[in-house]
C-alpha cells in the first residue's frame, strides 16, 4: 500500500523497539509503585530522623493515595493533547527530580511535598500508560501488553518494599530514595531512546475499539467495588493473621510473600484469558476474590486454610487487574486516557474507601469482620459484572480485530 493511498498512517514501530519501550514503560511502573509504598518499609527511620509520629509519617502514604484520586481525572483533561512519549518522559523527569529531592529532605514538609509531587505525576501516568504501551502492538495481544506493565507495577511492593527497607537499613533511607531515583532515570533514558513519537490519535488504543458507555460504567462500578472489598481486608491482614488465624508474627512476612507471587502469576494468567474472553476475565477473578474473602471469614480458626485463600485473594486481584484495563480500551466511550483516569481514580477510591470502612469494621466487629465486609463488597462486584448485557459487539470486535493478519494500523506508538 503507497504512502497516497495512507497519508495520515504513522510507520510501524519496529518490533524490538515496541519491546524495549514496553518494558522501560514496565520498569516505570515498578519505579512509581514502590515509590508509592516505600515509606511502609522504612516509616520507623523516617519518623525518628525527621523527628516526627508514626501517624504524621503514615500521611506520607494516605497523602499520596488521595492525590492520585482526586488528580487523575483533571490532569488527563489538560494534557489530552499532549504527544504521550514527550508527556511520559517528562512524568518520569519530574519523578527522578522529586525522588531525589526526597532523598535529601532534612525536614518533613519537603519530604510531604516532594511525594505530593511525584503523586500528581503518577495520576497522569497510570491514565496514559496502559494506551500508550497498547498502541505499540496490535490490537489482538493487547491484554498480554499490558499485563507487562502492572507486572512491572505487582513487583513494586513485592520486591521493591523488602529491597528500599534493606537499603534504609544498611545505608539509611535516604539510600532508598536514590537507588530508586537511578532506576528511574534509566527507564527515562530507555524510554526516549525506544518509543517512537505519534501525533495523539494516531492509535487504535486512542479510543474505544466499541465504544459503550453503559460498559464503561459497569467496569469503573466494578473496579471500586472489588477493590474498595480487598482493601477492607488487606490493609489489616497482618492483623487478622496473628488475632483470627493464629500465625505468629514471624509467618507474616512469607505469608506476605506468596500472595505476591500469586499476584504477580495472576497479572500473567489475566493479561492471557483477557485477549480471549474478557467477560470470563473479569467475572472469574471477581468471583474468586469473593470465595478467598468469605472462606477467609468462615475459616479464620484454619491456618492452612487462611494462608491457602490468602494465596488465592492475590491471585484473584492480580488477574483481575489486567482485565479491567483491557475492558476499558475496548468499551472507552470516548478518549481512552481519560476513561483510563476515570478508572484510575475509582481504583483509588475503592483503596481508600476499602481501609476506611475497614477501620470502622475492625473497631466495632473484630477483625474477623473485616474479610467478611470486604467479601459483600466483592460480591456486589460480581452482581454488577453479571448484569452486564450479554448481547453487543465488545466480545465480537476484540476477535475480529485480532484477525488483522498485518497488525499494522494497532502496531503504532500512542506517542
Amino acid at each position: 500500500m503507497t504512502g497516497r493511498e495512507r497519508p495520515a498512517e504513522p510507520e510501524p514501530a519496529a518490533a524490538p523497539r515496541a519491546v524495549g519501550a514496553l518494558v522501560a514503560l514496565a520498569v516505570s511502573a515498578f519505579c512509581y509503585v514502590a515509590m508509592e509504598t516505600l515509606p511502609v518499609g522504612i516509616l520507623p527511620l523516617l519518623a525518628a530522623n525527621l523527628d516526627v509520629s508514626m501517624a504524621q509519617a503514615g500521611l506520607l502514604v494516605t497523602g499520596y493515595a488521595v492525590t492520585v484520586a482526586l488528580a487523575s481525572l483533571p490532569l488527563t483533561h489538560v494534557t489530552r493533547r499532549v504527544p504521550r512519549r514527550g508527556l511520559l518522559a517528562a512524568l518520569l523527569g519530574v519523578l527522578v527530580v522529586a525522588t531525589v529531592v526526597s532523598s535529601a529532605a532534612h525536614d518533613y514538609p519537603v519530604l510531604l511535598g516532594a511525594r505530593v509531587v511525584v503523586a500528581l505525576t503518577q495520576a497522569l501516568f497510570w491514565a496514559v500508560v496502559a494506551p500508550a504501551a497498547a498502541g505499540m502492538f496490535p490490537v489482538r495481544v493487547r491484554g498480554r501488553v499490558t499485563s507487562v506493565v502492572f507486572a512491572g507495577a505487582s513487583l513494586g511492593p513485592m520486591l521493591g518494599v523488602p529491597a528500599g527497607t534493606w537499603l534504609g537499613q544498611q545505608w539509611g533511607w535516604r539510600a532508598a530514595f536514590l537507588a530508586l531515583a537511578a532506576l528511574a532515570l534509566a527507564a527515562l533514558v530507555a524510554l526516549v531512546t525506544l518509543m517512537p513519537p505519534v501525533p495523539v490519535g494516531a492509535s487504535r488504543a486512542s479510543t474505544g475499539t466499541t465504544p459503550d458507555a453503559l460498559r464503561y460504567a459497569i467496569v469503573v462500578v466494578a473496579t471500586a467495588l472489588s477493590v474498595g472489598g480487598l482493601f477492607t481486608a488487606f490493609t489489616y491482614t497482618a492483623v487478622f493473621l496473628t488475632d483470627a488465624a493464629g500465625f505468629a508474627p514471624g509467618a507474616i512476612g512469607p505469608l506476605l510473600l506468596v500472595r505476591g507471587l500469586a499476584d504477580f502469576a495472576g497479572i500473567a494468567v489475566g493479561g492471557i484469558v483477557s485477549d480471549r474472553d474478557q467477560r470470563v476475565a473479569m467475572v472469574a477473578p471477581v468471583l474468586l476474590l469473593a470465595v478467598a474473602l468469605l472462606g477467609m471469614f468462615l475459616l479464620a480458626g484454619s491456618m492452612p486454610a487462611t494462608g491457602v485463600l490468602l494465596a488465592a485473594s492475590g491471585f484473584a486481584m492480580g488477574a483481575l487487574t489486567p482485565a479491567l484495563q483491557n475492558r476499558v480500551l475496548e468499551v472507552a466511550p470516548g478518549s481512552v486516557d481519560l476513561a483510563a483516569a476515570g478508572n484510575s481514580a475509582a481504583f483509588n477510591v475503592g483503596i481508600a474507601g476499602g481501609s476506611l470502612l475497614g477501620a470502622v469494621v475492625l473497631s466495632r466487629f473484630g477483625v474477623r469482620g473485616t474479610a467478611f465486609a470486604g467479601g459483600l463488597l466483592v460480591v456486589g462486584a460480581l452482581v454488577v459484572l453479571l448484569a452486564e448485557p450479554l448481547t453487543g459487539g465488545a466480545g465480537r470486535s476484540r476477535r475480529a480485530a485480532g484477525s488483522d493478519p498485518v497488525g499494522e494500523t494497532g502496531r503504532v506508538v500512542a506517542g
